[in-house]
């Protein structure tokens, strides 16, 4: 949670980090545009990346890879997010490794003589790629937007994130399972500290949450309480993959997720209402929803199943009880048609 005291970490913080007075002003709920796939090339460090590493003459390789895309667009059916990541040499995330979500994919080997067949078997045909080495990934990964040269909000907030989500995530024990990384631009430095979480279900679906907003003193929160169990954080969330906020309203696309709203106020509640969907954990912590959240819920959820079931569980009663009303009804009737004709025959015999 928030807290003064994050102040004193960085020298520029004051103007371009964490107590910057921009902080919290805006409702970050819907700063993410709808998409369906995002793909990461590990390429060198963040300290050395130019503002427009995607597009930079000085690094032909992530270039050529967006220029590709963009000239295969009209081919790519799956709304995709293209961005750079760092790679670790030594380690497993190399110079030319590409992270793939939700598939949690990882091809090695990708540089500028073989993008072209990359692109085609992988983002145009949805095939596996013929000239790469697939590996599986697995675990939980944040991708913490450290681009420096792109805005000095994100270079300030980035590294400091990286280096507390490290810390608590080897306190924790978790240094094979929540993997982070620096990442290049991802749109809204002015939310910094951005970062973005893909992680498993129980389930095994990956999810994409996005937050901004983060500080060191929420990152205990965010390991404890969204990665473990599943519970967005409502008043730092900006978005899921998938359909936007504005998309998934009315459509069973957008779930409402577990919600950890730390906030006290109706301001809060009322700005930060529109969410989506979350299942999410590590070493088998499952996600199920918490009883006040589900009893909060129940009518809104009753009603959209009753929906669905064709409302098996009202219309039976008030069709037997229809059906008694109008039996009742009609012996009534018959009753005093009787008693009419009776009492004239005897008028009549009279």
């Amino acid at each position: 949670m928030a807290s003064e005291n994050f102040s004193m970490v960085h020298p520029d913080d004051e103007k371009n980090g964490f107590s910057r007075p921009e902080m919290y002003k805006e409702n970050l709920s819907g700063t993410v545009d709808a998409y369906d796939r995002h793909v990461f090339l590990c390429y060198k460090n963040h300290e050395v990346w130019p503002p427009r590493v995607e597009a930079s003459d000085s690094d032909p390789f992530t270039k050529r890879l967006a220029t590709t895309v963009r000239a295969r667009k009209n081919d790519i059916t799956i709304k995709t997010k293209i961005t750079i990541c760092e790679a670790r040499e030594g380690t497993e995330f190399s110079d030319g490794d590409v992270l793939i979500f939700p598939e949690m994919i990882k091809y090695r080997g990708l540089n500028e003589s073989n993008i072209d067949s990359f692109v085609e078997d992988v983002m145009v045909n949805g095939k596996p790629w013929a000239a790469g080495v697939q590996d599986v990934l697995s675990g939980s990964h944040v991708f913490v937007c450290a681009h420096g040269s792109r805005d000095v909000r994100c270079g300030v907030c980035g590294p400091v994130l990286i280096e507390k989500l490290n810390e608590e995530i080897e306190l924790r024990g978790l240094k094979d399972q929540i993997f982070v990384r620096a990442c290049s631009h991802i749109g809204g430095h002015k939310y910094a500290g951005n970062l973005i979480i893909y992680s498993p279900g129980p389930d095994g679906k990956i999810m994409g949450h996005w937050y901004g907003y983060v500080t060191p003193n929420d990152v205990p929160e965010l390991l404890d309480q969204h990665i473990a169990k599943g519970e967005v954080i409502q008043r730092l969330w900006r978005g899921q993959m998938g359909p936007s906020v504005e998309e998934g309203k009315g459509t069973d696309a957008q779930k409402l997720p577990n919600v950890v709203d730390t906030s006290k106020t109706e301001k809060n509640l009322s700005n930060n209402e529109n969410v989506g969907g979350c299942c999410q954990g590590v070493n088998g912590v499952s996600c199920c929803r918490s009883a006040s959240f589900e009893q909060s819920n129940g009518t809104a959820e009753t009603a959209e199943a009753n929906k669905k079931q064709g409302r098996k569980m009202s219309w039976p009663g008030s069709v037997k009880l229809n059906e008694r009303h109008i039996l009742t009804g009609v012996a009534i009737c018959g009753a005093v048609v009787a008693v009419s004709v009776a009492y004239k025959f005897y008028r009549r015999s009279g």
